[in-house]
């Protein structure tokens, strides 16, 4: 007989998320996650994806992937500190490296395992970390996991972060101190002021991180937010994912040489998780080498996001102060956000609504990612049925 504790947990809370508007209905895709997408059997034009520059089902990807699985098989087989460490990965890493204009770079599973692996292996109990107030989960995760002080400084403002900063370095209570940013925030689609951060941490000596996950492929002539500011030389911890605009599955930190060769041997993810498998090991480098080479999809990644933009916002939406191709569309109650949502996809937009706890309460909007492979004519079909819904819901 199962727990009933945990069956009247499970029952009352999931109860109390949906009579709030707050419980999140997952949705399966009948095929892939491209600009247009099929559920239940209908076409949907696909504003939810993050796979920002259409890599996810590119050709030269899948071909890379099909070669790799025919001569290295399905898996890596190990953990990379046992016999797991393809080939493939070195020249993942070193196409990371020189991607982020770094002296090394290591591979994760995940982003997210790439925070909790990264932070925690350097920072402790003795040490403080100030953290953006909107950073990702996997942030918050990351710096709870290291058990260091965590000094929150309200978003982007680079007053209370300095006299944050002056606390705690005047303290004197701690051994090492790191400021952790977003490089791009992927509710709001800003960007962090990092030429500001670095200056604070260069006065006060602190370890600078910036997690780049929506800024990889996007900014920067998609290098990344640390390249946009021509920073390179000046930030510790590169972090960023390969599963969104390079559109395969992992993560990675790129830094220097002594910071890689400390992270292979202390942080837990990478020793005890099976390495990424050879498909997608040699997927992402071919896409990073893709980019490398051709801002193309960088450059209509920018124009779609602008045009979205201008449409929403001339039919009176609110759109934030979005400085990147994110364009939330900000509804406030979750309930009506979520109803908002689920009357796009009736009318063929899917467009997922993000609620509390993503965004603060009282902000809930329908993000839209607009991306390298949606067409002209795909975002006037969207704003025409933005409009149509807009007008319907009286919210424009």
């Amino acid at each position: 007989m199962t727990s009933q504790n945990l069956d009247q947990f499970l029952e009352s809370n999931i109860s109390d998320l949906k009579e709030k508007g707050l419980y999140n209905e997952i949705d399966t895709l009948e095929g892939a996650n491209g600009p247009e997408i099929i559920i239940e059997g209908k076409k949907l034009l696909n504003l939810s994806s993050n796979n920002y520059l259409g890599l996810a089902t590119h050709q030269d990807l899948k071909d890379v992937a099909k070669q790799a699985i025919d001569s290295y098989g399905v898996g890596a087989g190990a953990v990379r500190t046992i016999n797991g460490t393809l080939d493939l990965h070195i020249e993942l890493e070193k196409k990371i490296a020189a991607f982020k204009g770094t002296e090394a770079a290591i591979a994760y599973q995940s982003g997210f395992n790439c925070n909790m692996a990264a932070i925690s292996a350097v920072m402790d109990k003795n040490d403080a970390i100030l953290s953006d107030a909107l950073n990702h989960a996997s942030i918050i995760d990351g710096c709870r996991l290291s058990k260091a002080k965590i000094i929150r400084y309200e978003h982007s403002d680079m007053a209370d972060l300095r006299a944050k900063v002056e606390e705690a370095t005047g303290s004197g209570a701690y051994n090492k101190v790191m400021v952790i940013t977003d490089g791009v925030f992927s509710m709001d689609g800003d960007i962090a002021k990092l030429p500001e951060i670095v200056d604070i941490a260069e006065e006060f000596d602190l370890i600078t991180y910036v997690d780049d996950a929506h800024g990889s492929g996007v900014t920067g002539d998609g290098a990344g937010t640390v390249k946009h500011f021509g920073l390179q030389k000046k930030v510790d911890f590169q972090m960023g994912t390969l599963s969104k605009a390079i559109g395969v599955i992992g993560g990675y930190v790129a830094g220097k040489q002594s910071l890689i060769d400390w992270l292979k041997v202390r942080s837990r993810p990478f020793l005890f998780s099976t390495a990424v498998s050879p498909a997608d090991a040699a997927a992402s480098t071919k896409a990073i080498d893709m980019l490398m080479k051709s801002t193309e999809l960088n450059k209509k990644l920018w124009e779609n996001g602008d045009y979205l933009k201008k449409g929403l916002k001339a039919l009176g939406f609110a759109i934030g102060n979005s400085e990147t191709p994110i364009t939330p569309c900000i509804i406030g109650d979750e309930k009506q956000a979520q109803t908002f949502s689920k009357r796009l996809r009736e009318e063929g937009v899917y467009a997922k609504a993000i609620v509390f706890p993503t965004v603060p309460q009282g902000t809930g909007r329908v993000r839209n990612m607009p991306t390298a492979a949606h067409t002209k004519e795909m975002l006037d079909r969207a704003i025409r049925i933005y409009e149509k819904i807009g007008k319907e819901m009286k919210l424009i």
